[in-house]
């Protein structure tokens, strides 16, 4: 049985992940692959009760280092628990947001030296690295607007002045040029429909790379 696909999804808040991520399985699903999909943090019972501490607003005195390191907790148990035995029975793991957002929330946007950062991804990742991440992109301004008109209260990353989303974003741009074969950004900023084709193109190669 050959090894299942890791994608990950990313992107500042009010880009759209959940709706996207949404019908990137429907799409995959429909083209016959087996998909689990997840979230980090989160996506385990551990994971989900580590995710309350990171984004309850409440949290105001959580050191940086803190909120690094119980990343790292929650993503070692989602590795251990679904990630790697998905992959390994050859399903596809379709994950709203993995370590990329950690360089781009914690190393971006925080200012947590990226070298700390890899030690971590290193020690608790080994050698895994999604095989393919879709980068939800928008100007901050407009993902925020976005963001401000959903009906739940903010989250303590949802708090956070702007500024703190220029440099999220910013981090994100930088780890797909370097690293672009991985990366497929895709324009948030448009119309619904059209990220949806976007969207389309990538799948179909990913979908067509299985057959071959």
């Amino acid at each position: 049985m050959s090894r299942g696909l890791f994608i990950t999804v990313e992107g500042i808040e009010g880009v759209g992940k959940s709706t996207n991520l949404e019908y990137v399985n429907e799409s995959l699903v429909a083209a016959g692959i087996d998909v689990v999909v997840t979230r980090e943090p989160g996506g385990t019972d551990l994971g989900e009760k580590i995710r309350g501490l990171l984004l309850d607003h409440r949290n105001t005195t959580m050191a940086d280092d803190t909120e690094l390191l119980l990343m790292f907790a929650a993503r070692a148990q989602h590795l251990a628990e679904v990630i790697e035995p998905a992959l390994a029975q050859g399903q596809w793991v379709l994950c709203d947001r993995f370590t990329d957002a950690t360089y781009a929330y914690q190393g971006g946007g925080r200012g947590i030296a990226m070298g700390r950062i890899a030690e971590l991804e290193r020690w608790v990742q080994g050698d895994l690295r999604p095989d393919t991440t879709l980068l939800l992109d928008a100007p901050v301004e407009v993902g925020l607007a976005r963001a401000a008109g959903r009906p739940q209260e903010a989250d303590r990353f949802e708090r956070e002045k702007q500024g703190f989303f220029e440099k999220i974003r910013q981090a994100y741009l930088h780890m797909a040029a370097q690293q672009s074969p991985r990366y497929h950004i895709i324009d948030a900023s448009q119309p619904l429909d059209q990220v949806k084709v976007a969207l389309n193109e990538v799948i179909n190669q990913l979908v067509k790379s299985r057959l071959d």
